[in-house]
Order: structure tokens, then C-alpha cells, then sequence
């Protein structure tokens, strides 16, 4: 695996997070917020590990949708109750606490995103 600084993931990682927050802050519906956002947030945490790793394969898709259903499935077995960190509100809010399959869906969606993205011979945004 090699290292290197992405200025154009970063930009994308940026713009990614600004949507994030505003689906977030600004979406209550039953579609956008639950599946669109989860799906955005596989492309996110991918762009972000892009912005240091240097990868045009399968392996970091693969890593970031491993650790995407890891998330879910700790959901659905409750491991925040189990290690007793119910009330911790960061933990809470980053690992969530309600397991969907269709999240599985969502995460299965980004992730072939990602792979479209990172097959392509050009930069996905291209920084002046």
C-alpha cells in the first residue's frame, strides 16, 4: 500500500461531508436521509482513506464495506448495550443503534460506487 497526499479526495471528501451534515440536519423523510445517506457514507469514509492511500483496486472497496456491514451487524447485536457504552452519545450517534437490512443494500450500492471510481484511469474531480 503506498501513501500519498490527494488533494482532489480531499475536495471530494469535503463536498461529501457538506452533504452528509445537510441530509442530516435538513432531510426527515423516509428515503433520502435512511438509504441515500448511508449510501453516501461509504462513498465518504472511502474518499476519505483515499485522500492518504493510494489504491486502484478492490481491497480498499472491499475493506471500507466490510467495516460498513461490521457497523450494521454490531447493531443489530447490540454491542453498545453490551459493552455498557449505551449513554455515550458520540458512540451512539457514529455506530448508530438500529439495524436495517436495507442499509446492507445501501452500503452494497456505494461500495460498487467506489469500485466504478476506482477502476477509472481519470481523476474523479480534477483541483485547479
Amino acid at each position: 500500500m503506498k501513501i500519498a497526499f490527494n488533494k482532489n479526495y480531499l475536495f471530494l471528501t469535503l463536498i461529501l461531508l457538506f452533504i452528509e451534515v445537510s441530509i442530516a440536519v435538513f432531510v426527515h423523510d423516509t428515503f433520502i436521509r435512511p438509504f441515500l445517506g448511508d449510501l453516501l457514507a461509504v462513498i465518504l469514509l472511502y474518499a476519505i482513506l483515499r485522500i492518504f492511500i493510494v489504491n486502484k483496486g478492490v481491497k480498499l472497496v472491499l475493506a471500507v464495506l466490510l467495516f460498513s456491514f461490521l457497523i450494521e451487524f454490531s447493531q443489530y447485536f447490540h454491542i453498545l448495550n453490551l459493552l455498557g457504552w449505551q449513554e455515550n452519545k458520540f458512540l451512539s450517534i457514529v455506530l448508530g443503534a438500529t439495524f436495517d437490512p436495507l442499509d446492507l443494500l445501501a452500503y452494497s450500492l456505494g461500495s460498487a460506487i467506489n469500485l466504478f471510481l476506482s477502476l477509472k484511469r481519470q481523476p474523479i474531480i480534477k483541483t485547479i
